[in-house]
């Protein structure tokens, strides 16, 4: 079993903390950040896809599950299931909700599957088919809008601005753009642009 999994099925805001810690210990490759400045931050979510819009459970038959079927029912482990789908859900809220009270929303991008069934959304199955499988799910991704969680009902929903895939290249040239001008403020001296 994979704990780390349990607590931390997204680990988006897990490296929120540690580029935050490293802003609060003063590291050179932050400043000038203050360490609450999430409107700076520019986020990148890529999810291994879920199954969780199949229909696992029934309520009526789980309401009379003891402790052994909540363990294991079905060739599954629901419990688990529940508890990481939960996990990964929080986190994708709770970054929503900050990075749209900042006005950053756009700084902010989860590519996510859900829609995943069968052998192609288990993360062990490394099967040549499978694999070419999973990447026909990748480069549809890319062609679909991006998605941002309603905060009234926590679903994601097409934005309709951009798709993955142009989100991706904006995300790509604003840390190019970064990554220049870190270079020219660099005590270390200039690094020559070659084009």
């Amino acid at each position: 079993m994979n704990f780390n999994r349990l607590a931390a099925n997204n680990p988006t805001l897990i490296a929120i903390g540690e580029v935050t810690k490293e802003i609060v210990k003063g590291s050179s490759d932050f400043f000038p950040i203050k360490p609450m400045d999430y409107g700076r931050f520019l986020v990148i979510s890529l999810g291994t896809g879920s199954s969780k819009a199949e229909l696992k459970y029934n309520a009526h038959v789980a309401s009379k599950w003891g402790v052994l079927n909540w363990l294991t029912s079905g060739g599954s482990t629901p419990l688990i299931n529940a508890f990481s789908q939960a996990s990964a859900d929080m986190v994708d809220l709770h970054l929503s909700v900050v990075f749209k009270a900042l006005h950053s929303e756009k700084n902010y991008l989860r590519i996510q599957d859900d829609t995943l069934s069968g052998e192609v959304s288990s993360v062990d199955i490394a099967t040549e088919k499978n694999l070419d499988h999973l990447l026909k799910v990748g480069e549809g991704l890319l062609r679909q809008p991006v998605s941002r969680v309603n905060l009234e009902t926590g679903r994601f929903e097409a934005c309709n601005h951009e798709t993955n895939k142009e989100a991706l290249i904006r995300f790509a040239k604003l840390l190019s753009e970064e990554k220049w001008l870190r270079l020219a403020r660099s005590p270390h001296g200039h690094i020559a642009k070659s084009h």
